[in-house]
């Protein structure tokens, strides 16, 4: 049986469908480093610090969460930090089958084509696939699989202006792995997702 799902709040779709356009132009679709990216996020006009890029980050893998069906059991994987962005991070923890690992990847792309996103590249690979897309802000986002089978989802802020970063506020909806890493290998099983091979 299907949980019912948290409806994201209204703010927080329009944010994740507009993506700040004020972000434009300040970093590129992979995020540059060093002394050029950190002046280039405070003199680029980014109105957004890495706090509100690391809350926007989530803000997206939340949606795209959402939007795949049935639901997965996640946990937050590691934040870092670069010169001038911010990357968050999901693991799942639902095994996903290699027979269902593909559906899962269309489920993604289907969502981010839906609310706009720019497909950046698909990998094909048997054991390993993964979908890439960026906002037209500049924010990239990806879900791939690796060891195991394991899916991650990551969301990369363009350029923006340097700050503290607070730790993800979503719960995750099963066990947190606080202060865990590496997180366990995918350990839920689902009659949909992991199937007989999984």
């Amino acid at each position: 049986m299907r949980r019912a799902k948290r409806a994201l709040p209204p703010v927080a779709v329009v944010l994740v469908l507009a993506l700040g356009v004020p972000l434009a132009g300040c970093g590129s679709e992979s995020g540059s480093q060093g002394e050029k990216a950190t002046s280039a996020g405070k003199e680029s006009g980014a109105t957004m610090d890495m706090q509100e890029a690391a809350e926007q980050s989530d803000a997206m893998l939340d949606a795209v969460l959402e939007g795949i069906d049935p639901d997965v059991q996640w946990a937050h994987g590691p934040t870092t930090t670069r010169a001038c962005g911010v990357t968050r991070r999901r693991t799942v923890m639902t095994v996903v089958s290699p027979e269902r690992r593909q559906t899962f990847l269309d489920r993604a792309e289907n969502f981010w084509l839906k609310n706009g996103y720019r497909i950046k590249a698909v990998n094909k690979d048997e054991k390993f696939p993964a979908v890439y897309a960026v906002t037209r802000s500049g924010f990239g986002v990806s879900v791939s699989f690796r060891g195991k089978g394991q899916a991650f989802l990551e969301a990369d802020s363009p350029c923006v202006k340097e700050s503290k970063v607070a730790a993800p506020t979503a719960e995750p909806n099963g066990p947190a792995y606080e202060d865990v890493y590496p997180l366990p290998r995918p350990n839920v099983r689902s009659d949909f997702w992991s199937g007989s091979g999984g």
